[in-house]
């Protein structure tokens, strides 16, 4: 799902839309991290890359340390994310 998708699942409108659910998955983030669960925001895609999040996921997850710092790891940190994230959905 993109982010413009989850805005338009939950009825939001615009003004802004895609930054007040960036804000949003950006809370769950630091909830998930505080609690020892994966990011249910990993499952949340930019429609611009790769299948991927938006580079904030990646800045925030480095800022809360579930992410290695050196970029080169992310996408591997990433696709660890995800399968967590995926496996607890499935639970």
């Amino acid at each position: 799902m993109t982010y413009q998708q989850l805005a338009e699942a939950v009825g939001l409108c615009p003004p802004r839309t895609i930054q007040r659910v960036a804000r949003a998955l950006e809370a769950l983030m630091r909830e998930d991290a505080e609690q020892g669960r994966p990011f249910i925001a990993a499952l949340i895609v930019s429609r611009r890359g790769e299948g991927v999040p938006a580079q904030g996921f990646f800045d925030l997850a480095v800022e809360l340390e579930r992410f290695p710092a050196d970029p080169a790891q992310h996408a591997g940190a990433y696709r660890e994310e995800l399968r967590r994230a995926m496996a607890r959905r499935g639970q």
